[in-house]
């Protein structure tokens, strides 16, 4: 499970750099100041939650189905949440229409984030 869960850190991570550049060099030449703080919301809270994918792999309890509960909170909130935020960020660029219908994806995403810690918090608490 540690494995998996470094593993998809790591690969969050690395794109949160990618997509933090990507905003602040390439986008920026075509987005407004307020659409580049959208795209900038998405990286922060990727990298916060990729911390917190880090954190979690180095958890040791006895109770690693709250711990898979977290992971999975974590990285679908990550997807959805972060992921929201970048389309809902170059829509006008994209110009997809389905872009507008998108913005009760946010908060859902950010209920799984904050789901990944209050059941982190739950295995820490079982833990012995």
């Amino acid at each position: 499970m540690a494995k998996r869960i470094i593993i998809t850190a790591s690969v969050l991570g690395a794109l949160a750099v990618i997509l933090g550049a990507f905003g602040a060099h390439a986008l920026k030449r075509v987005l407004e100041v307020n659409e580049l703080e959208i795209w900038a919301k998405g990286v922060e809270y990727q990298f916060y939650h990729t911390f917190a994918l880090l954190f979690l792999s180095q958890v040791k309890t006895e109770n690693t189905k709250l711990i898979h509960l977290s992971y999975l909170s974590f990285s679908l909130g990550i997807l959805l949440f972060s992921g929201s935020l970048y389309l809902l960020a170059t829509r006008t660029v994209l110009n997809i229409g389905f872009v507008d219908y998108i913005g009760p994806v946010t908060p859902i995403g950010g209920l799984l984030l904050i789901m990944g810690w209050v059941l982190m918090l739950a295995a820490a608490l079982k833990h012995k």
